[in-house]
C-alpha cells in the first residue's frame, strides 16, 4: 500500500524587513568594485630590520666565534693534560692549564650572554615585526649555538688530549 499523499503547499520566504524611512539603501549584489587606478596605501609603513639583524648578528658570534675560541682553549687544556680529567675534588691537576681554563671559561659565559641577548631581540624582532625573519633565524641558530660550544670544546679537547699523549710519547 502506497503511503498517503499530502497536499503541496507552495510556502514563499518571508520578505525582507523593510528599511526605515530615509535610510541608505545597500545595492542588492553588494558594493562594485571601485573604478580607476586608485589603489588603497599601506596602513603602515615599513618598519626597520635593525632589531633582527641585531639579534642574527649576536646569534651568529655565539655560534661562531665563541666556540672556534672555546675549542682553540680546549685544545690547548688537552694537550697540557694528556691524562684527562679527574672526577675528584680537587682541581689541582688543572694548574698546568689554568690561563687555557680560565680563557674557556671566559668563552663560555660570553657566549652565553650573547645568546640569551640574541634569543631575547630574536623574539621582540619576531613580535614587533622588526626583521621577522632575521629574527627567526637568530633565535634557531642561538638555542643550537650551545650545542656547537659543547661539540666544538669536547672535540678540541680529545684532539689536544690525544697530541699531548703522542708528545708524550715521541719524547
Amino acid at each position: 500500500m502506497p503511503p498517503p499523499a499530502y497536499p503541496a503547499y507552495a510556502v514563499a520566504p518571508p520578505a525582507p524587513p523593510a528599511a526605515p524611512p530615509g535610510a541608505y539603501q545597500v545595492p542588492v549584489g553588494g558594493y562594485a568594485a571601485p573604478s580607476g587606478g586608485y589603489v588603497v596605501p599601506d596602513a603602515s609603513p615599513q618598519r626597520s630590520s635593525l632589531l633582527g639583524v641585531l639579534a642574527l648578528g649576536l646569534s651568529l658570534v655565539a655560534a661562531v666565534v665563541i666556540p672556534v675560541i672555546g675549542g682553540l682553549n680546549a685544545f690547548e687544556i688537552g694537550r697540557r693534560l694528556p691524562q684527562g680529567v679527574s672526577t675528584g675534588r680537587d682541581l689541582s691537576f688543572l694548574s698546568p692549564a689554568r690561563e687555557q681554563v680560565l680563557w674557556t671559561e671566559i668563552s663560555f659565559w660570553t657566549g652565553t650572554v650573547l645568546g640569551i641577548a640574541a634569543i631575547v631581540l630574536g623574539i621582540l624582532a619576531i613580535r614587533r615585526k622588526q626583521g621577522r625573519g632575521a629574527g627567526i633565524a637568530a633565535l634557531v641558530i642561538a638555542v643550537v649555538a650551545v650545542a656547537i660550544f659543547f661539540v666544538a670544546v669536547l672535540i678540541a679537547f680529545g684532539v689536544g688530549g690525544a697530541t699531548g699523549v703522542a708528545t708524550t710519547f715521541s719524547t
